[in-house]
C-alpha cells in the first residue's frame, strides 16, 4: 500500500528536495505540499496524507502548532518534525504535541524515509541526535518519573525500558521472548494508561525507569 505524504516547509527548494527523495520510494508518493503550519492543515484535510513531514521552523503556525492541529483532526496525521535540534524546548514541546518523530535537517535520505514509513506504521523515530538528547534530559531530571509507572506490571516496564532505547516490536519481543504480537497488545495498553499518543512519548516516559 503506498503511503500518503504531506511535505511542509517554508523553504521551496527544501520542499522540492524532500519531494524528489520520497517520491524515489516506490511505497511513498507526497499528495501535497505547504509553505507554513495553516496551509498544511488545509492540505491534511483536502488531500487526507498518512503522514505529514513538518518543519518547526515556519513563518505563522510553525510546526509545533501545526503537529498539534494535524494530531487533532477527525482522522489524525502522523507527523514527523524536520529540526535543527538548536533547544531542547524543540524536542519536549514536539513530543508534547504528537509528533512521532525527529530528523534533522541534515540528515541522509535514507533516515528521511525510513522516519515516514515508521510513522506510518504507527512507530516513531528518532534521529540519534534526538535521542542522545532525550536521554540526557531524564538524566539531568528534566524527565522526572511519572507516578503512574509504579502501578506496571513488571513485564510492562520491561517493555517500556525497550521502548526508550528506540527498539521495534520486533527487537523488544526477540529480547524479551515474547511474540511480536504480545509486544503490540503491551506498547498498545501502555499508550492507554500512560495517556500517550505515539511511542515517542512512551519512550520519554520510559528513559526515567
Amino acid at each position: 500500500m503506498t503511503v500518503r505524504v504531506l511535505v511542509a516547509d517554508d523553504d521551496p527548494i527544501v520542499r522540492e528536495y524532500l519531494r524528489s527523495v520520497l517520491d524515489e520510494a516506490e511505497d511513498l508518493a507526497v499528495v501535497a505540499t505547504a509553505a507554513d503550519g495553516a496551509a498544511a492543515v488545509e492540505a491534511a484535510i483536502a488531500r487526507s496524507p498518512d503522514v505529514a513531514l513538518v518543519d518547526v521552523r515556519m513563518p505563522g503556525v510553525d510546526g509545533i502548532v501545526a503537529t498539534r492541529s494535524l494530531r487533532s483532526l477527525p482522522r489524525p496525521v502522523a507527523v514527523v518534525l524536520i529540526t535543527t535540534l538548536d533547544t531542547d524546548a524543540v524536542l519536549v514541546d514536539g513530543l508534547a504535541a504528537g509528533a512521532a518523530g525527529f530528523v534533522l535537517k541534515t540528515a541522509a535520505p535514507d533516515l528521511v524515509v525510513a522516519a515516514v514509513r515508521t510513522a506510518a506504521t504507527g512507530g516513531s523515530l528518532l534521529s540519534p541526535d534526538a535521542l542522545s538528547r532525550l536521554v540526557r534530559l531524564a538524566g539531568d531530571g528534566a524527565q522526572k518519573q511519572d507516578p503512574r509507572l509504579d502501578a506496571l506490571a513488571e513485564r510492562e516496564r520491561d517493555v517500556l525500558r525497550e521502548l526508550a532505547t528506540g527498539a521495534t516490536n520486533a527487537e523488544i519481543a526477540r529480547r524479551l521472548i515474547l511474540a511480536e504480537s504480545t509486544v503490540k497488545g503491551y506498547v498498545s495498553g501502555l499508550m492507554t494508561r500512560l495517556d500517550c499518543t505515539n511511542r515517542t512519548q512512551l519512550a520519554l516516559l520510559g528513559t526515567a525507569l
